[in-house]
């Protein structure tokens, strides 16, 4: 008979697989709660051509400005909020003239705006989670309005009152995907850390003929605590697909003059052309074979025709992106956070509708590389018992 101490020995002793699978989730990840915010200042589409030429004092432009009224009106946007206003122009003339150097002082300006506005769109998905702060355990911050070290990540979770454990990862320059693939990330480490609960924040400030500033948040989570969470979406699958030949369709550069951003011809043509090749490779790569039809759909609103041409080309029926118009209608193309407004106005229907209809749904957004970001979502019990 073994010594008892070579029997305790025995008792105790764990394999490296035992730990990995008691660090494991053991169900996947799911949407907990959704907020999104923006700046005070809404501005009309149809004023939004007035407003821009005489800040940049152009009005001796007058062609140039019929154009920008022409892609205003043509744009399906009704709505959009800025945080560049009259009083930010004044303090900063600057800024009408690109050929000055500014970028000082539009860093400045953002190491201070962002984490407020994404700390707005947080407290709230945080109040709805209904559990306190410090529960958060991963905080992923998306992001290509800061410049400034410590980022605007570390300022956010004092804000929020995280605490001082909390593992914070900032993503950069990912553009119009970010959002997306800010869940993405969030998914990963839910399922793959017990317990774990993360506070996804995307935020853009950016001033653009087509764009807005906003901010969105969600708790990502495994295992519900019952009585306590409630699920939205469950988050089955992701995937990542680069479009071939497509390095330099969408660009952003921080330059001394501000953000440069280029959109190349033929972009939604692009995105269309390509939309079943990216969906082919997050559905195939778990074996279903999905009607199109069948499905939510969560696309990012990176303008009209992109939508109209992904519609044609999947096939399918029209408001089927309802909730994307609708996004872009009330708030333009915010870039990342746009697709987390975009999962809220999905929630409300939903809600609204007693979770009738489809309940399996695609996310999808795109940005740089063109880089294409699509989550298979499933309408979880939270959703199902409203």
């Amino acid at each position: 008979m073994a010594p008892a101490h070579h029997q305790a020995a025995a008792a105790t002793t764990v394999t490296t697989q035992d730990i990995r699978r008691a660090q494991r989730a053991d169900g996947p990840a799911t949407v907990l709660a959704i907020a999104t915010a923006n700046p005070e200042t809404r501005r009309s589409q149809d004023e939004y051509a007035d407003f821009y030429f005489r800040v940049t004092k152009s009005e001796h432009l007058p062609q140039l400005k019929e154009k920008l009224e022409r892609i205003c009106k043509k744009s399906g946007i009704e709505n959009r909020y800025t945080y560049v206003n009259d009083e930010v122009m004044k303090a900063h003339p600057e800024f009408s003239d690109r050929k000055l150097p500014s970028l000082d002082a539009r860093v400045e300006i953002a190491s201070n705006a962002v984490p407020e506005l994404a700390a707005a769109a947080a407290s709230m998905a945080i109040a709805e989670w209904g559990r306190p702060a410090t529960d958060i355990t991963h905080l992923i911050f998306s992001t290509y309005s800061d410049l400034k070290a410590p980022s605007s990540d570390r300022r956010l979770a004092s804000l929020l009152g995280l605490r001082h454990t909390v593992c914070r990862t900032i993503l950069s320059l990912h553009g119009c995907y970010g959002g997306c693939r800010a869940l993405q990330l969030a998914k990963e480490l839910a399922e793959n850390n017990r317990g774990a609960r993360g506070c996804t924040d995307t935020d853009t400030l950016v001033a653009h003929a087509l764009f807005g500033d906003g901010s969105g948040a969600v708790i990502v989570g495994a295992d519900p605590v019952d009585a306590v969470e409630r699920p939205l979406f469950e988050m089955a699958f992701a995937s990542q697909t680069t479009v071939p030949d497509s390095e330099g369709a969408i660009t952003v550069q921080h330059k001394k003059g501000g953000m440069e951003y280029h959109i190349a011809r033929g972009l939604p043509e692009m995105l269309a052309g390509n939309i079943k090749r990216c969906l082919a490779d997050a559905f195939g790569a778990i074996g279903v074979a999905a009607r199109w039809k069948d499905l939510f759909w969560a696309v990012h609103p990176g303008g009209r025709r992109i939508l109209d041409l992904i519609e044609e080309a999947l096939g399918l029926d029209n408001g089927a992106m309802a909730a994307s118009r609708q996004v872009l209608r009330e708030y333009g193309n915010m870039s990342g956070s746009t697709v987390i407004f975009v999962l809220n106005e999905l929630r409300r229907r939903f809600a609204a509708d007693g979770a009738e209809g489809a309940d399996w749904g695609a996310l999808m957004a795109f940005g740089p590389g063109i880089t294409a970001e699509t989550i298979l979502l499933r309408v979880a019990s939270g959703l199902k018992g409203n």
